[in-house]
């Protein structure tokens, strides 16, 4: 009888139709066959070899804190804005430059508003009264000895994006999105805590609702009113940031973390909570933090950034040498759940297709996506918009500002288009 060939394992099953990550590689793979810049003359020669190769390499960094090559000196945070106050900063991470979905220590955006706090850990107290049974004031020692957990989560500025409420800006990825970051996060649960206090008393015969306030230790004493009942079981108190304590331009020794609440919810350098039964409207959510309505009427206590996708590669300021096959690489993520979707346009929005989702799709983290894109060299935009696990879609600019107007710098979360000009070069357009 005649012998039939074996199959491999990993053979397409032509029954089936192939999945999106296939198909993506596959893309990649015709791509790579048909590659314009490597001759195969250039091919069949034999690897330099270099002068690095030759000489042994440098010692190891003992005894000091290690640092990327000196040849990706550029990927690092930069400022948007100049601002008026002493003390009052932020700084940008750089979106296009990364990988994966955890932003690096040195990277994380900043947002302060009245300088970083030089703070000695061992003199460093937390207080929780305010409608307790039993107020404490903890030491860091007295945290740390606590159970702990860690999880990944974003933080995301509430005035990320804002410069594109009144149109396209011009600006590049890291500047528009730069207020952005995804890290895990290690301490302790907020819940926890309470029950160390003998938990909250008010509300417990159906009365009044609770409020948290959290308060650093900066000198602008930043304050925030929370619901309580609304965080309570996400939110974390945090000593550590990816593996590592937390950086003082992060909120050492102490912060809050509200996974999904608007940045600057997350108190930095905590050193006060306080359960109460209403907001106490402080200057962070009256003159602050708080958005117009084409009406006048004011949109208060918004914590929950909305869903929200933007594609970091290929971005604005960066340029298509070749026509051909490109990947489309980008981030989503959504303060009100995970992302389940994401969609990218390669024609200006007249036709959509599913991104490939890095998995898993963590609750509250950014969700790389990819996509493919052959480009044939004409102008055209590309686009991502994406949907989360309560059915959010993430809407374009034009819908927002029908809803909200142009009066708020806060909770832009419009879809991006980056425009491909003829030449290659990548715009804000």
């Amino acid at each position: 009888m005649p012998r039939h060939p074996r199959m491999s394992s990993d053979a397409p099953d032509a029954s089936k139709p192939a999945s999106p990550r296939r198909r993506l590689l596959g893309g990649f793979a015709l791509s790579a066959l048909a590659a314009p810049n490597l001759k195969a003359a250039t091919l069949l020669k034999p690897l330099n070899v270099d002068p690095w190769t030759q000489t042994p390499g440098a010692p190891i960094l003992a005894h000091q804190y290690g640092l990327p090559s000196p040849h990706e000196s550029n990927v690092i945070r930069r400022a948007a804005r100049a601002w008026p106050m002493p003390g009052a900063a932020s700084s940008l991470t750089p979106l296009a430059d990364l990988h994966g979905s955890i932003t690096p220590n040195g990277l994380v955006y900043e947002r302060h508003h009245a300088g970083v706090p030089d703070i000695d850990p061992d003199a460093h107290r937390l207080v929780i009264h305010g409608l307790v049974r039993e107020p404490k004031l903890f030491t860091m020692d007295d945290l740390l000895r606590l159970p702990s957990e860690s999880r990944i989560h974003f933080l995301e500025c509430s005035g990320n994006t804002a410069s594109e409420w009144k149109g396209p800006s011009g600006r590049p990825v890291q500047i528009t999105h730069g207020l952005l970051s995804c890290c895990e996060w290690t301490g302790v649960r907020l819940s926890t805590l309470l029950e160390a206090v003998g938990g909250h008393t008010a509300a417990s015969d159906g009365g009044t609702p609770q409020w948290l306030l959290a308060e650093g230790a900066d000198a602008a004493a930043m304050t925030r009113s929370l619901p309580l009942d609304r965080i309570l079981e996400r939110a974390l108190v945090v000593y550590a940031q990816n593996g590592e304590r937390l950086r003082p331009e992060n909120g050492y020794p102490l912060r809050l973390l509200a996974p999904g609440f608007e940045g600057n919810t997350n108190v930095k350098w905590l050193r006060r909570l306080k359960i109460v039964d209403a907001p106490l409207q402080t200057r962070e959510e009256t003159s602050k933090y708080t958005g117009i309505l084409p009406d006048g009427r004011a949109r208060q206590f918004v914590f929950e950034m909305d869903a929200k996708s933007v594609i970091t590669r290929p971005s604005a300021g960066q340029r298509l040498t070749a026509q051909g096959f490109y990947p489309i690489v980008g981030l989503a993520w959504s303060g009100r759940g995970a992302i389940r979707k994401v969609e990218v346009s390669t024609d200006s929005g007249a036709t959509w297709q599913a991104a490939v989702l890095d998995e898993p799709a963590r609750d509250r983290a950014l969700t790389r996506f990819q996509a493919g894109f052959v480009w044939n060299g004409a102008p055209t935009a590309i686009l991502s918009r994406a949907t989360d696990s309560t059915g959010y879609v993430q809407p374009t600019r034009e819908a927002l500002v029908a809803a909200r107007g142009l009066n708020s710098n806060y909770h832009y979360n419009g879809i991006q288009r980056w425009r491909i000009e003829a030449d290659g070069s990548v715009k804000n357009a």
